[in-house]
């Protein structure tokens, strides 16, 4: 098996280089690491002992950011390692100022495992969620380096479960501790012989609380908003807009935020096209036609967390399509979240909708009910917004749980 996950890497790695002249993403990636071992030359300071955290792309890194940033704050005299996977982790976070280094971790492939250790030579290892590494994991246990994992969870159908997946099992055997989300995932643990496993909830919870704090002012968003019922759809898809666009031309009452997961002009034209009611972009946004505006497009990255802020109600795209995106975000200010119906694998919008501070909508019809109460059942709004708010605040404190339980 040791086998056909080498070749399997190697054949990725062909692929990747193949790739590499037709597609930027592709491209990116080779570049870094063509240039990983000399940066890590360059940058490593011999004389510190260094905590690497690796994360396969940005998501993972915002859940092992609290942990990060909280280590870096108790333990200054550790150097941060932090290593990504994917260019769309790297590209946005390679001058994040809470590590020391930033860079690419090279393919799993032994040669490369053995030069990225020999020069990291890490004191112990953090892998986020769904990062098992093979050749990493076992050079690391070999090494006898500490090496924990954060935030995972697990679920029936991974090959870690099925008959033929024996050699994956003994890569989890590698880790000095799970850290896992939920009481499932350990009993799966435990019925495959991993015990040393800790339920300390998902890190993510904490990131957000902390998002939150930092939440930026955005003076233009205020004039926008006006004291008026305003309506914030983030990270929206075009079955998710055909939906809530329908409804707010239709209601005057309500002002309309929306931050498109793509913004690209085609997409924005497509969204400016259903609108019957005055609008205009972020970016072409002032004092004076921001007032005069019913629905405020954004046309930027970057905002969306401090964006939620300014809602009354929030809407969490993706639902129509491969899976809802960040409901934590909405529901860390203690507003109604409303998401489409393919949820199911994301258990905090399970957990949320259980708990009364989401609601999960199927079509035309369902969003109209739903928000009709909502903006006439003022104590049905309140509820709501409140049960989103305490399933955030009372599952927040993984990060203390994990640290509590590592000898620095």
């Amino acid at each position: 098996m040791s086998v056909l996950y080498n070749l399997a890497i190697a054949i990725y790695d062909i692929l990747v280089h193949l790739d590499a002249p037709f597609s930027r993403k592709p491209r990116k990636m080779m570049k870094g690491h063509w240039v990983v071992y000399e940066l890590l030359r360059q940058q490593l300071d011999k004389n510190v002992r260094y905590i690497w955290f690796h994360a396969a792309s940005l998501g993972e890194f915002e859940q092992g950011r609290p942990l990060i940033e909280k280590i870096r704050e108790k333990y200054p005299e550790y150097g941060i390692l932090l290593t990504f996977f994917s260019p769309s982790g790297y590209e946005v976070r390679k001058n994040y100022r809470g590590a020391d280094v930033v860079c690419y971790l090279p393919f799993d492939k032994p040669r490369n495992v053995r030069k990225f250790l020999d020069l990291v030579n890490p004191c112990m290892a953090f892998f986020i969620k769904y990062e098992f590494w093979k050749n990493y994991l076992d050079e690391l246990h070999r090494r006898c380096i500490p090496v924990y994992s954060v935030s995972s969870i697990f679920r029936r159908g991974q090959i870690f479960f099925k008959w033929y997946g024996g050699t994956y099992r003994n890569v989890l055997r590698n880790f000095d501790h799970l850290f896992v989300q939920n009481e499932r995932s350990k009993r799966y643990l435990a019925k495959i012989g991993i015990n040393r496993v800790t339920v300390v909830g998902d890190t993510r919870f904490d990131r957000v609380l902390q998002i939150r704090e930092e939440a930026k002012v955005l003076p233009l968003v205020e004039a926008f908003k006006n004291n008026t019922m305003t309506f914030v759809a983030g990270s929206s898809w075009q079955p998710d807009e055909d939906l809530f666009i329908e409804y707010f031309n239709q209601h005057p009452e309500i002002k309309l935020i929306i931050a498109p997961h793509v913004i690209d002009e085609n997409h924005l034209v497509e969204i400016i096209g259903k609108l019957k009611r005055p609008y205009v972009r972020y970016t072409r946004a002032d004092e004076t036609n921001v007032r005069k505006a019913d629905c405020l497009i954004i046309d930027c990255f970057g905002l969306l967390s401090s964006i939620y802020r300014y809602g009354e109600i929030a809407y969490i795209g993706g639902g129509f399509g491969v899976g809802i995106h960040n409901t934590l975000e909405a529901a860390v200010y203690g507003i109604p979240v409303i998401l489409g119906p393919k949820y199911q694998k994301f258990q905090e919008a399970i957990q949320l909708i259980e708990s009364k501070g989401a609601y999960s909508i199927k079509n035309y019809e369902e969003l109209k009910a739903l928000l009709d109460r909502l903006l006439t059942d003022e104590k049905f709004l309140k509820e709501t917004g409140v049960n989103a708010g305490q399933y955030v605040t009372g599952n927040a404190g993984a990060t203390d749980k994990i640290l509590g339980m590592i000898n620095f």
